[in-house]
């Protein structure tokens, strides 16, 4: 009988025993917010993208040494979205306007003025050369010098037929030219242009020759 009792007694113990229940933290339940959708990103920004663009470019063209497009480029970007991007190019842009202060000033004869063209030309600095050679044109439009430059120029460039309009046009102003250019290398891309032939070496009385050039 004594073990009887003392089952009945475990089996009511075991359901007296009840799980604990976690205790409920005391206070404030917090919650969560909502996750706030992510602000679009500077860089995905088509103004900062194009700044960037420019930023480059203008860097590209200081370093060879064409800083009239350089001087463009730059200040594009001074004026766009990004602050950092425009301090920046600010810098450069200074170094732009020193260098092009200095080319335009310390000329003292057009004759100097086309040799400092004609070493950008030798430096392969072709869009500045340019540049020069026009400006000269313009403070003295015959200098016929000048106008024989832009035709080995546009040579180098493969601009066939400005070459022969400046060519003719050097010729026109000057006829030694004529003599100067047979035997000049820097037209050798046009050797095999029977044009060209036929300016250096005109039939007597029928002299080849192009429209003017214009500007």
């Amino acid at each position: 009988m004594k073990k009887k009792g003392t089952a009945k007694v475990k089996r009511s113990s075991a359901k007296s025993q009840k799980p604990q229940q976690l205790a409920r933290p005391k206070g404030k339940v917090l919650q969560m917010n909502a996750p706030r959708k992510p602000q679009p990103k500077l860089r995905d920004d088509p103004a900062f993208a194009q700044a960037v663009q420019n930023y480059e470019a203008g860097v590209k063209l200081m370093q060879e040494r064409k800083f009239d497009r350089a001087k463009a480029a730059l200040q594009k970007v001074v004026e766009g979205p990004s602050r950092e991007l425009a301090d920046r190019a600010a810098m450069h842009l200074n170094i732009c306007n020193r260098e092009l202060a200095r080319t335009s000033t310390t000329f003292k004869t057009h004759e100097e003025h086309y040799d400092y063209a004609v070493s950008l030309m030798n430096q392969g600095n072709y869009d500045e050369s340019r540049s020069h050679l026009e400006k000269i044109l313009k403070q003295q439009p015959k200098a016929d010098y000048a106008m024989y430059g832009l035709a080995i120029l546009d040579c180098l460039t493969g601009k066939v037929e400005d070459a022969l309009r400046h060519l003719d046009e050097a010729i026109r102003l000057n006829p030694a030219n004529r003599f100067q250019a047979r035997n000049d290398s820097d037209f050798q891309n046009l050797a095999d242009d029977p044009r060209f032939t036929e300016l250096l070496y005109p039939e007597p009385g029928g002299e080849f020759s192009l429209p003017p050039v214009k500007g």
